[in-house]
């Protein structure tokens, strides 16, 4: 039982306060729609998951099985344990759509429609540059999506295991930036676009590497991480950092495709000697160490479940949203994804910040990092590859994601011209809004804003709460203009209002006869 006080604590919602047994009693009825007393265990866990909630949710303690195995319903006692027991607010919050997607249900379902969508690709061919990524199943793909709140989803083959390859330059450069700050990072590794290939042998003026999401700047970087440790202790300090990012998954190490890659290393062996002979190491460096740490990093495994986590760690701004532990310093996190929208595709890098506009990292192995900043990460797995080494499916679902919804970094210069989802609304508010917004524009006089929204395929006889629409507050406040754009556009003269008041009636009150004179004639 929960101890109640004589003045128990009040808490607003909205319109309403409530006290927190009132709460938990008004949750505990949201799922209870048959008011039994009792929720059923798979009706609990169905409404987290609706809400992208898994049950291996760290933030998550949900009630043991029974001697049988099976799960007992839950009263109402054992729901307030089980919101007490999980972390912060996740219960109430998923319950009541409170997260920063709100209807993830659906948002999951165009992911999911995507998803069909660029399986039907088979183009490009996996890396056989590197014998052992040459032998991994062309046809895998996985799609996961993880938001700043913790909602997950995903899709295909998302608990298989990839090597991340070129995908930990960015971690390590992150990782670099913690030990040694900024300063002294890009006193040894630039941070613009070389223009070259990956794997290019060629360094900036300053004889450095151009940026940290190539190969000579990754190798760099790796220079700088706890250089001071014995080898051994370097790679699980990595390890170990990869695997809190993720919210506690495992990352791995694939010893095979390490010595693949160390066997065909030549051209980085060439950058590292190429790097030492024009001093850019920092002092005491040891190369071949260095370089041999470069290629463990990019032998570590993990999954596209656990990358997107990843991912939404940097989106949150290097908090992860299923531990809420700090793991990277907001700056650090603000320097790596500028560099990963600039540099973070190859030679494609220049084209994916214009048609997609969001930071991103790609590995030869097939995998893609994505970032929306404040709303979620995402990884995409398909391993074969462009001429260019990005993964061919994963390029077709970014731009099939930033068609469907308005995550490109500038959608919102264009937004009151676009037909693009926006997953932050909650269920038909984005309609709502534009209703609003047009009924506003409508009483302001403000015809271009009225043409956007017509233009955009809004409703002209929407109403708003009170039942009046665009037509209704044009005629007014007397905007003949736009009454007579209106008209043109198929407004409903006649329409009522919650009181009964037709547009006419309104022109008519507010003497507008020359509006008025044009309604009558309709």
């Amino acid at each position: 039982m929960i101890e109640t006080r004589k003045k128990p604590e009040k808490i607003a919602k909205k319109d309403a306060i409530f006290s927190p047994e009132e709460e938990y009693q008004n949750l505990f009825n949201a799922i209870d729609s048959e008011n039994s007393g009792k929720i059923n265990y798979q009706k609990l866990i169905q409404a987290l998951k609706n809400m992208g909630i898994k049950t291996d949710d760290p933030r998550l303690v949900l009630p043991k099985t029974n001697k049988d195995g099976d799960h007992s319903d839950i009263t109402l006692e054992g729901f307030k344990k089980i919101a007490q027991n999980t972390t912060g607010n996740l219960i109430k919050n998923a319950i009541t759509g409170e997260m920063v997607v709100p209807d993830f249900k659906n948002f999951s379902a165009d992911i999911e429609h995507i998803y069909n969508k660029i399986k039907e690709n088979v183009s490009g061919k996996v890396a056989d540059y590197i014998p052992q990524l040459g032998r991994v199943n062309p046809e895998q793909l996985a799609v996961s999506i993880c938001t700043i709140d913790g909602q997950r989803f995903s899709i295909g083959d998302a608990e298989t295991r990839f090597c991340i390859q070129s995908i930990s330059k960015p971690i390590n450069y992150c990782l670099a930036l913690e030990e040694h700050g900024e300063e002294k990072v890009h006193s040894h590794v630039g941070r613009e676009q070389s223009g070259i290939g990956f794997n290019g042998l060629v360094l900036n003026d300053k004889g450095l590497p151009h940026n940290p999401m190539i190969n000579a700047g990754a190798i760099m970087c790796c220079s700088l991480v706890k250089p001071q440790l014995e080898m051994a202790d370097r790679f699980d300090y990595v390890l170990d950092k990869w695997t809190k990012l993720s919210g506690g998954i495992s990352a791995t190490f694939n010893n095979s495709v390490y010595l693949s890659e160390r066997l065909t290393a030549d051209r980085n062996f060439a950058l590292g000697y190429f790097m030492r002979e024009k001093n850019a190491f920092p002092e005491k460096t040891d190369l071949v160490s260095t370089l041999e740490f470069y290629f463990q990093c990019c032998s570590i495994e993990t999954t596209s479940d656990a990358m997107s986590i990843t991912a939404a760690t940097l989106a949150n701004g290097g908090v992860c949203p299923l531990t809420g532990e700090s793991i990277l310093k907001p700056e650090t996190v603000k320097n790596c994804l500028s560099l990963m929208s600039s540099c973070g595709m190859y030679d494609f890098s220049g084209e994916f910040a214009f048609t997609i506009g969001l930071p991103a990292k790609s590995g030869v192995a097939g995998g893609l990092m994505i970032v929306i900043p404040n709303l979620m990460g995402i990884c995409v797995w398909s391993p074969r590859l462009d001429e260019l080494g990005n993964t061919v499916r994963g390029i077709d679902f970014c731009k099939e994601l930033v068609k469907t919804f308005n995550f490109h970094n500038f959608d919102t210069l264009t937004s009151g011209l676009s037909n693009k989802k926006d997953p932050r609304l909650k269920k038909n508010q984005s309609k709502i809004n534009d209703v609003i917004n047009l009924c506003w524009a409508a009483s302001e006089g403000d015809l271009q804003e009225v043409q956007r929204f017509i233009a955009r395929g809004i409703d002209v006889n929407s109403a708003d709460y009170d039942g009046r629409t665009a037509l209704h507050l044009a005629a007014s406040e007397g905007h003949l203009s736009v009454v007579e754009y209106l008209i043109k556009h198929n407004a409903h003269v006649n329409t009522k209002d919650r009181w009964g008041f037709t547009a006419v009636d309104d022109a008519q009150r507010a003497g507008h006869n020359q509006i008025l004179e044009i309604l009558l004639t309709k």
